[in-house]
């Protein structure tokens, strides 16, 4: 079934096409399917839906893009990350996709919350820090020794209570000192010394 070009015939559609529109299979004379690419993909997406399983759905994109099953859309190659493994060299879902799931990844690994638990915490704050009550509340606070989530804060007051490493005493003192108030000890006897209360 091959002709003088270089072209073969496929056996499902009867279409001549060129060599590379087949894939390769060696027990074969040729070393090529009798079927080709499309068809065989048609015949297997046919197949799983006929099973009862779960198709990927098939979508036109223009060269050089590709469709991002996650968000349902075709975007430039640029859009994806490098994936030496896949066919393809690119990753399965966008950077946008992956960047998502990578948040809320997040959230699940390090505070056991869900994104939807996590916005009806910001909710119950009226959408503000509850430290500044100013900023809006971006940055999931934790108890670095019992890792219960205390509430979210926007990044200065998440970022200034670790710097105060979530001492009270420390930011009692702070706030003494911000407040004009002399924290430092008094000399009451040679060698003793007296904290500020």
């Amino acid at each position: 079934m091959e002709s003088q070009d270089g072209a073969k015939c496929c056996v499902r559609c009867g279409e001549h096409k060129p060599r590379t529109a087949f894939a390769r299979k060696r027990s074969n004379l040729d070393g090529l399917q009798h079927h080709c690419r499309n068809c065989a993909s048609d015949y297997h997406r046919a197949r799983q839906q006929a099973l009862g399983r779960k198709v990927r759905p098939k979508a036109e994109v223009p060269e050089g893009h590709k469709f991002c099953l996650k968000c349902g859309e075709a975007k430039p190659w640029s859009e994806w990350h490098r994936n030496a493994t896949a066919s393809d060299g690119l990753a399965t879902r966008c950077k946008a996709c992956r960047a998502i799931d990578g948040r809320a990844g997040h959230l699940h690994r390090h505070y056991g919350l869900t994104e939807a638990e996590r916005d009806a915490m910001v909710a119950s704050q009226m959408g503000l820090c509850v430290i500044c009550l100013e900023a809006p509340p971006v940055h999931v606070d934790h108890c670095h020794k019992t890792g219960r989530v205390r509430g979210v804060l926007c990044f200065n007051c998440n970022a200034g209570l670790g710097l105060l490493r979530d001492n009270p005493d420390v930011m009692n003192r702070a706030a003494d000192y911000l407040e004009g108030n002399a924290w430092k000890p008094t000399l009451v006897a040679p060698g003793v010394y007296r904290l500020p209360s």
